[in-house]
């Protein structure tokens, strides 16, 4: 009877891959995934969890292309369209691996640099990796200035509300330890949900950090992002993270005790009180 050698297992690493109308970009992610399995999979039984978010194109039939060869694929599908962040949960849910990754379908973080992110987690350092364009290690090449406006000023507005501090809350180029991954949760089922999951961590106790990072343009198909539904949905998660960093301020300040000044014969002007209604009350 052999016995297996439990030393030599691969641990599992789960890539959660959301999708919508990605028929154009499906073939550089292809390329870029072999990529990063042939970085990876020395080390690791890779899995790819793909989730159609309820694509109108070709979407639904070529994704199980998009994983590897031999790789362990599972493919999932929303028959309507939710929205990123019902996809990632979906994923997360779906996701069997000691660390758990989620990378844009666009490429527009290269997917071979993951490995950074991995190692963070890997390491110990940190339960949740974070790619940060905009730290000042970071950079943003190609993307349209309304976009990088809308997500930097983000980001800088939840810096100075919440007690988590980085400098990029809304990338999901992201890599998990596995507690996290199933303990971290969001509302939202829109772009909003990336910061919800950071903010979830922080309350939860997980350690986020930060890995400078290159963004670029997408570079085939189009931006999802329904502008002013996303504005409105991060105004309404700003306010409740500055209410939330409010109430814990005041609720860590200690009580005020005032000590007021007692003359020193106080005791005696209140036992010539006492006297006084004695007498009131035997003349009456």
């Amino acid at each position: 009877m052999l016995i297996p050698d439990v030393q030599n297992e691969k641990s599992r690493l789960s890539i959660v891959v959301p999708m919508c109308n990605e028929e154009e970009s499906i073939a550089l992610l292809s390329e870029k995934l072999l990529r990063l399995h042939e970085s990876v999979s020395s080390r690791y039984e890779v899995e790819y969890c793909l989730v159609d978010d309820g694509s109108t194109d070709r979407t639904r039939s070529l994704m199980a292309a998009v994983a590897p060869p031999d790789a362990r694929c599972v493919c999932l599908h929303h028959e309507h369209n939710r929205g990123l962040g019902a996809a990632i949960r979906t994923g997360l849910n779906e996701a069997s691996g000691v660390i758990v990754c989620t990378i844009d379908a666009d490429c527009s973080y290269p997917p071979e640099k993951l490995c950074e992110l991995i190692e963070m987690v890997e390491s110990g350092h940190a339960d949740i990796a974070v790619a940060s364009p905009y730290h000042p290690q970071g950079a943003v090449i190609g993307v349209k200035p309304w976009r990088l406006i809308l997500s930097r000023q983000c980001s800088a507005l939840y810096r100075l509300v919440s007690p988590l501090k980085l400098y990029t809350y809304t990338s999901i180029f992201r890599a998990y330890s596995r507690a996290a991954a199933k303990e971290v949760k969001s509302k939202s089922d829109g772009f909003v949900s990336a910061v919800e999951i950071l903010l979830c961590a922080q309350r939860k106790g997980y350690r986020v950090s930060e890995v400078p990072m290159v963004l670029y343009a997408r570079q085939h198909g189009y931006s999802k992002i329904r502008i002013a539904t996303t504005i409105g949905a991060h105004l309404a998660v700003l306010w409740n993270a500055a209410r939330t960093s409010l109430v814990a301020t005041f609720a860590r300040r200690e009580p005020v005790f005032v000590r007021m000044p007692v003359s020193m014969d106080s005791p005696a002007r209140i036992n010539s009180a006492f006297t006084a209604m004695e007498k009131d009350q035997t003349t009456s």
